[in-house]
C-alpha cells in the first residue's frame, strides 16, 4: 500500500469543489455504510482507510488502496468528524428514455438549491420505490459531498439526471405532470395515478411560471387544522415526503 503524499492530500480536498469533481468525472463518499453501500455499485478509484477497517473489508474492489491513521483521515476529510474511510468514485453516465415517465412515478426538480434538501430527496425516492430524479441545470449537483452524505447510501439506487425540466415534459407525450403550489387541489381527495412526473420547486421562489404551466394537476399539501394559521409553506424535502407517502398510499390500495 502506497503512502499518503502531500499532493494526494491537496487532490483530495479538491473535490469539495464541482469543477474538480467534473473535471476528473469523479465524487467523494465517506463513512463505512455510505462506502459499504457504494462499492460495486460504482467504480472505485481510491480508498483511504484505517487498518482496522480495511482488515474487516479483505477484497476491496478500488484501483488504489492507502492505510491510514485516524491523524491522516482527518487531514484529508470533508466531515467534522471523520469516520474510519474515505473513498472517490467514478460519477455514473445514465441515458434514459421518456417512456420512463409513462411507467413510472418519477421525480423532477426544478432549481432546488440546498444539497442536504437534494441529499434527503434522494433518499426519500429511495424509500418509495422511485428510482429517477430529474433535475434542471439549476438543482444543486447530486455529487456535492454535502448531498452525497446526505443520500446516506441511495445515490447508488436512485438514478439522477440533469436535463431541462421543459423539454424533457415536451418530449413525453401526454403524461401525468403534478406540482405542490398553495392554490392547488387538497392532495388527500385527488385520485393520484402511479406514473408520470411529480416536480418539486425552489426553496424559495416554488415551481417556475414556465413549468406551472406545464402541470396537469396542481396538488396542496393542507395543513392541519386548516382554519389555522401556519408557516407559510413546508421545506421542500418535507413536502416530497408528504407528497410521494400518499402516492404509494394510493397506489397500495
Amino acid at each position: 500500500m502506497t503512502q499518503l503524499s502531500k499532493n494526494r492530500i491537496k487532490y483530495i480536498r479538491s473535490l469539495e469543489l464541482k469543477k474538480h469533481r467534473n473535471a476528473d468525472g469523479v465524487f467523494i463518499a465517506e463513512g463505512p455504510k455510505l462506502i459499504e453501500d457504494l462499492l460495486g455499485k460504482f467504480d472505485c478509484t481510491f480508498i483511504a482507510g484505517t487498518t482496522s477497517w480495511i482488515k474487516e473489508h479483505p477484497g476491496i474492489k478500488a484501483d488504489e488502496i492507502i492505510e491510514v491513521t485516524q491523524d491522516e483521515l482527518s487531514r484529508i476529510s470533508l466531515l467534522k468528524a471523520p469516520q474510519q474511510v474515505l473513498g472517490i468514485f467514478k460519477q455514473p453516465d445514465y441515458s434514459f428514455s421518456t417512456d420512463v415517465l409513462k411507467n413510472e412515478l418519477c421525480i423532477g426538480l426544478d432549481d432546488v438549491q440546498d444539497p442536504g434538501n437534494l441529499g434527503t430527496i434522494i433518499r426519500l425516492a429511495d424509500w418509495f420505490g422511485i428510482e429517477n430524479i430529474f433535475c434542471s441545470q439549476g438543482t444543486a449537483d447530486a455529487f456535492n459531498p454535502k448531498t452525497i452524505q446526505a443520500t446516506m447510501g441511495a445515490i447508488a439506487r436512485v438514478k439522477i439526471h440533469y436535463t431541462p425540466l421543459k423539454e424533457l415534459i415536451g418530449k413525453a407525450d401526454k403524461i401525468n405532470v403534478y406540482g405542490t403550489f398553495l392554490e392547488g387541489e387538497n392532495i388527500y381527495n385527488e385520485k393520484l395515478a402511479n406514473n408520470g412526473l411529480l416536480i418539486m420547486g425552489n426553496e424559495g421562489k416554488g415551481i417556475s411560471k414556465e413549468l406551472e404551466q406545464l402541470i396537469t394537476k396542481k396538488l396542496y399539501i393542507p395543513n392541519y387544522p386548516m382554519d389555522r394559521g401556519t408557516s407559510e409553506s413546508l421545506n421542500v424535502a418535507v413536502a416530497t415526503a408528504i407528497a410521494c407517502a400518499e402516492f404509494r398510499r394510493q397506489a397500495s390500495c
